[in-house]
Parts: C-alpha cells; sequence; structure tokens
C-alpha cells in the first residue's frame, strides 16, 4: 500500500516548484484520507504508511527507520532485494526491500550528494558520510555485481565517553587514568584493532583528555569523530576528484596543510596508506600529542603495517623506516571484538628502542580471560601504569606517579 499511496502522491505534487516538508505531509494526508473511504485502515497502520510515503519522498526510504533505530549498529544492502542489519552484535536479514534499483540508486545518489560526493558508472566506489557522522561505503555496477550494495556504520548519536567505556568494562580504570595522563604529557598514539573493534570510538573518548585551550586538527576521510567543547577546533575532510576538473585532496595533502595551521594536536582519523610518511614526520618534527587509529591483528603488527604503508609512498632503507617509527610512536592501544561480541582493549604498550633493527615493544597492560559467564567473558587487564618505562613526556609535563602507581 505504501506504494500506491506513493505513487498517487507524486501524481499530485507539482514538480515544476520547490515544494515545503508540510505540502507533502498535507498531500500525504489527503491520499490516505482517500484510500479509508473505500478500505479501513487502522491508525497504527495509518501512522506507518504516512510516515513510509514520507521517507521515501525526502528521506532514505525504508534505510530512514533502521538509521533511526538505536539498536542497529551497521546496515548492510546487498542490491535493492536484500538488507541486512547487526543488531546488539548479530546479523539479521530483513524482510523488507527497495521496490526497485532506481529507488535505491536515488537514495544513494541522495546520501553522498549531502556531502558534495559523487558515484557512478565511470567511479563506482565512494565512501561518504551521514549528516550524524554515520559512516557510507557504496559500491555501484560494474564493481558489484548483484546490484548497488551500501554500507553504514551508525555511530552513538551521544559521543561514547572514557567514563562509558569502564563502566562497559571495555577499560580498566587505571588503565584509563594513565592514557588520561599520556594524553596531557603528549604522547603520540595509535589506537589499532581489527574491523568493528571500537578504533574510532575509543580515539574520539581520549580526545576528551585533551586540555581544551590547546588547536586541535583533526583530518579525515569521512568526518566521523566527535570531539565536544574545544573551541578552537579545526575540522578537515578529504575530496575526490570530481568530473568538472576539481582536483582531489587526499590526507598527505591534509597533514602537510595541518602543519602550517600552528596545531598543538593533529588527530589523524585512520592511517591506511602513504599519508603514513606525513604521519610519522609530524610527530618527528616536534607536533607531540599526535594521535591517529590503524587495522592490525597486533600491536606489534601495526608497526610491521605502518612500515609498510611509509613503503608505499618513500623510498627508504628499513632500518631507516623503522627507525623512524620508534621514534615517532610512543605508544599503541590494542582493541578487538571477543566472541561474546563485547569491545575490549587487549593490550596497551609502549614503543621501545630497535634491537638489532628490531621492533621491541613494553606491555603495559594486557587482558586476560578468566572464565565465562551465561556467554558472557569475563576477564580484566592485567599489569599497571609502574610498567611504563619512558615517563620523560610525563616529567616534562609536570605528572608524577607514586611507586604503586597510582598518582
Amino acid at each position: 500500500m505504501v506504494e500506491k499511496i506513493r505513487k498517487e502522491v507524486l501524481n499530485r505534487l507539482d514538480q515544476t516548484k520547490e515544494l515545503t516538508d508540510e505540502e507533502i505531509w498535507s498531500c500525504i494526508d489527503g491520499v490516505i484520507v482517500e484510500y479509508s473511504k473505500s478500505e479501513y485502515i487502522p491508525l497504527p497502520k495509518r501512522s506507518r504508511i504516512r510516515k513510509g510515503v514520507f521517507d521515501s519522498l525526502r528521506r532514505l526510504d525504508i534505510l530512514q527507520e533502521l538509521l533511526e533505530d538505536g539498536e542497529i549498529t551497521e546496515i548492510m544492502v546487498n542490491g535493492c532485494e536484500d538488507i541486512f542489519v547487526e543488531r546488539k552484535g548479530s546479523l539479521e536479514k530483513l524482510d523488507r526491500h527497495f521496490a526497485s534499483k532506481e529507488r535505491l540508486s536515488d537514495v544513494i545518489q541522495l546520501m553522498v550528494a549531502k556531502v558534495n560526493r559523487r558515484v557512478n558508472e565511470a567511479s563506482p566506489i565512494v565512501d561518504s558520510r551521514l549528516e550524524d557522522g554515520s559512516r557510507v561505503n557504496v559500491v555501484l555496477n560494474p564493481v558489484a555485481l548483484n546490484g548497488p550494495i551500501v554500507t553504514v556504520r551508525k555511530f552513538p548519536k551521544k559521543p561514547v565517553t572514557m567514563e562509558m567505556l569502564i563502566a562497559w568494562d571495555a577499560v580498566s580504570r587505571d588503565a584509563a587514568e594513565m592514557l588520561r595522563d599520556m594524553v596531557r604529557a603528549g604522547y603520540n598514539m595509535i589506537v589499532c584493532g581489527g574491523t568493528g573493534s571500537g578504533k574510532t570510538t575509543f580515539l574520539n573518548a581520549m580526545s576528551d583528555f585533551i586540555p581544551k585551550e590547546e588547536r586541535i586538527i583533526t583530518i579525515e576521510d569521512s568526518a566521523e569523530l566527535q570531539i565536544k567543547g574545544v573551541p578552537n577546533l579545526v575540522r578537515l575532510e578529504t575530496r575526490n576528484a570530481t568530473s568538472e576538473g576539481q582536483h582531489s585532496i587526499s590526507i598527505r595533502d591534509l597533514i602537510r596543510t595541518s602543519l602550517r595551521m600552528r596545531p598543538d594536536r593533529i588527530i589523524v582519523g585512520e592511517v591506511r596508506g602513504e599519508e603514513a610518511v606525513d604521519l610519522l614526520q609530524s610527530m618527528n618534527t616536534g607536533h607531540d600529542g599526535a594521535m591517529s587509529s590503524g587495522h592490525s591483528n597486533s600491536s606489534l603488527d601495526m608497526l610491521r603495517r605502518l612500515e609498510t604503508m611509509v613503503l608505499m609512498g618513500l623510498d627508504m632503507p628499513i632500518q631507516a623506516i623503522r627507525g623512524q617509527i620508534t621514534s615517532a610512536v610512543d605508544i599503541l592501544i590494542h582493541l578487538g571484538r571477543l566472541r561474546d561480541k563485547s569491545r575490549r582493549v587487549l593490550e596497551i604498550a609502549e614503543v621501545l628502542p630497535l634491537q638489532e633493527d628490531n621492533y621491541q615493544i613494553n606491555q603495559i597492560f594486557w587482558f586476560e580471560e578468566t572464565s565465562q559467564e551465561e556467554g558472557k567473558i569475563i576477564g580484566q587487564l592485567s599489569g599497571g601504569r609502574e610498567r611504563l618505562r619512558n615517563k620523560r613526556k610525563l616529567i616534562m609535563a609536570g605528572i608524577h606517579w607514586e611507586a604503586s602507581g597510582d598518582r
């Protein structure tokens, strides 16, 4: 019935002029009233039809309701027929679909156009974001053989704080307090982990420890960080090349220009390629307190991935690259998603000087599983802040810890 009413509304609307939301709502209500004369429509169903028609005309069609559902964390559209969601850590297929491939294509164009992105057969892959910060990835034909593919990663409307992560047992209070002091002291940190492990969320929570009087510059492919309460905040976002002749602007370009903007802190949402060269160089040239995230299977693996990324953009001896990395990066925070779907800090480690040209890390905290109760994994972060060896930046910042690990 939604589709029938939608078609009738489209027939009645004057497409030659700019219509307000109120005019569209009024037209929808008029059509529903007429349909109700010949067929009884219960009030709850009438409300659903009314919203469904409006969403299909002015919003994101059937995706709108999914975006408004707080329990859904990820939406996966595999062509116009198959829609999957992740709800409370589990995947499920929905009993709904787009009316046609054209309707899905219209929704895709609406999503990417809002942030000045384009996607078509000539450029069939795009990363974008919604107004609420949700991350969007689109892949079209001919790359996607089973139709347009849309993946939406939703983020909480209210930013997750470190206190919330402590309450959820994602990190211990002692580890969180150590990270707070390290952020304030200007340690260079990289949050690493697999897909869906919570890297962006954790990076955002750590950014809340940055002193509010500092000038922060964030650099992202799609703006996702939700930094609040910082008056001197600059947010930079990459741009794809366009058919009108606009050149692309990469993360490398943005890192380079950010160095001329008098930053106190540079936060790169995610490092995944040759921009690692510029990030490391900024860390090694007096820009302390930089933070970023990256995909990896472990803390040590993150160092090796950085090495590979640098080689993408720079021809240097491997020993020199490793020296640059160990000189730049102070702390690695490895996150993981356990088999009970919970997201935890699995390791916090400091990067030590090379030993015989090999990477060395010192575990400060590490997760140890103790039991499993009713499907929930029970464990804790072992170790303690007293295991940190390099306290130079803490001392320079006037932060001193007692031998017990307390400040």
